[in-house]
């Protein structure tokens, strides 16, 4: 099957499997020199001090060329190694360090001479950290809900711009070097008598700063490629003094070849990841703004089919060498150490014709030969979508590693339209992280992973008249108790209180979180490559950017409907249980016999979403509909500051907090044992969904998803026995036009393997090294997981066709 997009070549498969052997590290390079940095420049503008930080950074730290690499850069002292980014937090890294080799998943490996480093370093950053000024930021009545685990922001209050694209297009066409003369001629422009303007005038001299900083780093490549030219062998020699050459040239000057684009565009998203602790960092609709120095290569003979290819291999091995250490804590919410950089391909052009071109094809058969989980890649689809392009994508699926992912402009663009988006800019929508959207270039940070609200956590809590049953807290008056309830009525009527307060809950927390961050963290080069910080002499944090819509996710979709339909039903409709009785079993998670025939009448007698039953998807339509209307009354914290937009909205991407907030949530009335995972993204849970895929389909659409534009994220599971039929191969094709042209679906992903090596891959993991599985909007090593996420992988639905 890996024959059908060809193989790597020789130099490229080393490369892979070095990186495949490397042992993820801890690395305190950009700690030591950030720390540094800080101390040296402790009384300048913040803007001035990350600008002076990244420099610091960028001269100082390790640089090293591979010997099977056409591309330079590299993130920490070694490949998969994670940098520390201690102005986020060091509260967890101290307490965890001789955790980190012990992990039941994501595990790294780290020295005695590296811990003793970050020990000394820690005490300069007690009380100084984004983490703990976020914490203590937010109000008691407040930070409660976070305590309790029922709203988590851990992801955003220790990570810098993330869930974002920058204009690449800009950076290759133009080079960094115009970016720093808008910021010199606007500099120059402002009245430094207007407070307002003297903090623009920092602004402007931070870009300089950086992009100097920037041009220097690469320069330091180059001199490396000429240095290990002089004792290569010729062929080798060629190729490092033709590094050299494009290193002394991009991403300062604009890029006129292929191979000088790629190396642009590859050395600036590096650097956004050592400025910024962010995540999905995205690659945009690189097939777009990569096709022109493509098609023009291949005429001029600089190029061909299969050098190209090769050079996109190399960038995909290259994204994979960036790796990010989360605390254990956020590791639950993150499984597999993902960075989410995401490549979008296919869709529509601006004037709505089908965008797919040579090097969208070569896109996909380059990561098809290189199957790894970064870059994570996402198929735009479209009406007028062909079938042969179709068929390619379908093949790549096949491969079984949780690639591509497809979404829908059929209803992505008209959400994008509604509000306010203009027609071009809704067209040239990407994905970004996971399954969430948003323009390249013209999108504020964070379009979606604000922060996690606890559905099945919420429920429980609205039946137990607004306290925690877990902890016994008292977080506000409720609507009475469950055992009270005479009707279903009552029950809708608790939950709709809970939901709009915990919804304003999640407000405040986002909103002290992004307080912290803008002033205490202003990410300099991401700002600068957003249109239009530089125009309006602000950062993105600040609002800069042309668009600025956000979400939080919310978990447990399925988890919520299927336990309001066993209420509804089993309690109330048909009384084979008493409110009491139920609340009882749900206290003691199912104990005994009674508890058990409890749990297996929930389970086996009360419908469940994801079977097409309007009967249950009705109930979480309309539970989901009170979250979607209130969320709406608050703004985000640039609103009325300059974009468009400005305020937030619903969304599914939960990736593997399922696990996390399933861990911390009681028994539910779905017959969910306590501490088991919830269902991800909006998904069935697991064995629930009995009648096929085709009423997966129905079901999730159902769903407000105009309304969900933070991402409607939908895993399916099929075994590659199935897929191996061509007759079944059509017959997917077939599905998908139907769930993205008739139903209007958002999104689905495909995991291809069978239960069975999934089983065989926690008994023999040496023997499935390979092993790639979907995890949620993202894929994942499976052997890297922790256990109770395997397990949550091997319980999902196998589905025929």
């Amino acid at each position: 099957m890996a024959e059908y997009f060809g193989t790597l070549t020789p130099r490229m498969k080393h490369f892979r499997e070095e990186l495949l052997d490397a042992k993820p590290q801890v690395c305190a390079e950009r700690a030591v020199l950030t720390t540094e940095s800080y101390r040296l420049h402790g009384d300048k503008p913040v803007i001035l001090k990350r600008a002076y930080m990244l420099q610091n950074i960028l001269e100082h730290m390790t640089i090293y060329i591979e010997d099977d690499s056409v591309l330079a850069g590299n993130q920490a002292s070694s490949n998969r190694s994670a940098p520390i980014f201690p102005e986020y937090a060091m509260d967890w890294v101290v307490e965890e360090l001789d955790e980190f080799e012990k992990r039941d998943g994501d595990v790294f490996y780290i020295t005695e001479e590296t811990k003793k480093t970050l020990r000394e370093l820690a005490p300069f950053w007690e009380h100084n950290t984004t983490k703990e000024k976020g914490l203590a930021a937010l109000p008691p009545s407040s930070r409660i809900y976070y305590d309790l685990g029922i709203i988590k922001a851990e992801g955003n209050i220790t990570s810098g711009d993330a869930h974002i694209a920058v204009d690449y297009a800009a950076v290759m066409g133009k080079g960094l070097k115009d970016f720093e003369r808008r910021a010199r001629e606007a500099q120059g422009k402002l009245n430094l008598t207007d407070y307002r303007e003297l903090k623009k005038y920092y602004f402007y001299e931070a870009i300089q700063i950086v992009i100097q900083a920037v041009r220097s780093f690469a320069g330091r490549y180059a001199e490396l490629a000429e240095q290990k030219a002089q004792t290569a062998e010729p062929g080798r020699a060629a190729e490092l003094r033709e590094m050299a050459r494009v290193l002394r040239k991009v991403p300062y000057e604009r890029a006129e070849s292929f191979y000088e684009a790629v190396q642009s565009m590859w050395l600036v998203h590096l650097v956004l990841q050592i400025e910024s602790n962010g995540h999905s960092l995205s690659y945009g609709r690189m097939d777009q703004y990569m096709y022109p120095y493509y098609e023009a290569d291949l005429k001029k003979g600089l190029v061909t089919e299969e050098s190209a290819c090769e050079l996109l291999t190399n960038l995909w091995l290259k994204t994979f060498t960036i790796n990010k250490i989360r605390s254990w804590s956020h590791t639950q919410f993150s499984a597999g150490s993902p960075l989410y950089q995401n490549v979008t391909v296919g869709g529509q052009t601006p004037d709505k014709r089908d965008a797919v071109n040579p090097m969208t094809y070569l896109i996909l058969r380059s990561v098809a030969q290189t199957r790894l989980p970064q870059p994570n890649l996402t198929v735009r689809y479209h009406k007028g979508l062909d079938d042969r392009f179709m068929n390619e994508a379908i093949e790549v699926v096949k491969l079984g590693f949780g690639m591509p992912a497809f979404n829908n402009d059929e209803i992505i663009i008209p959400s994008f339209l509604a509000r306010g988006v203009k027609e071009e800019d809704a067209y040239n929508y990407s994905a970004i992280g996971c399954v969430e959207t948003a323009v390249p270039g013209k999108w504020g940070y964070r379009c979606t992973g604000m922060s996690f609200l606890n559905f099945p956590k919420s429920f429980l809590i609205a039946l137990n008249d607004g306290t925690d049953p877990a902890s016994g807290t008292k977080l506000m008056e409720g609507a009475g108790h469950f055992r009270d309830m005479t009707d279903f009525a009552q029950v809708e009527e608790a939950w709709d209180k809970i939901i709009k307060e915990f919804t304003k809950q999640s407000v405040i927390i986002e909103n002290a979180c992004d307080m912290v961050l803008e002033e205490d963290v202003p990410d300099v080069l991401c700002s600068a490559l957003c249109q239009d910080c530089i125009g309006r002499g602000l950062t993105l944090k600040e609002g800069g950017a042309v668009y600025d819509f956000i979400s939080g996710l919310q978990v447990g979709i399925a988890n919520l409907a299927d336990s309001m339909a066993a209420v509804k039903k089993l309690v109330f409709e048909e009384k084979r249980l008493t409110p009491g009785k139920l609340w009882d079993a749900l206290l003691t998670d199912f104990a005994g016999e009674e508890g058990e025939r409890i749990r297996q009448m929930l389970i086996q007698d009360a419908p469940k979403y994801g079977n097409d039953d309007d009967y249950v998807d009705r109930l979480v339509v309309d539970a989901y509909e009170t979250y979607i209307e209130e969320i709406k009354k608050y703004p985000n914290t640039r609103f009325g500051r300059g974009p468009i937009g400005g305020i937030r909205y619903a969304g599914t991407s939960s990736i593997s907090a399922n696990v996390g907030q399933g861990r911390g949530t009681l028994a539910t009335p779905d017959g969910r044992h306590a501490g088991e995972p919830l269902a991800e993204g909006c998904s069935p849970s697991h064995s629930m969904d009995q009648c096929g895929p085709t009423a997966v389909f129905k079901t999730v659409s159902k769903l407000n998803t105009k309304e969900i534009t933070g991402g409607v994220l939908l895993n399916q599971k099929v075994t590659p026995q199935l897929m191996s039929k061509e007759e079944n191969k059509v017959k997917l094709i077939a599905l998908l036009r139907t769930f993205f042209n008739r139903l209007k679906g958002y999104h689905v992903q495909y995991n291809v393997v069978s239960r069975e090596t999934l089983l065989d891959a926690q008994l023999h993991p040496e023997e499935h090294r390979d092993l790639i599985v979907r995890v949620a909007g993202y894929s994942a090593f499976f052997n890297v997981l922790s256990r109770q996420t395997q397990d949550d992988i091997i319980a999902r639905t196998e589905q025929t066709l």
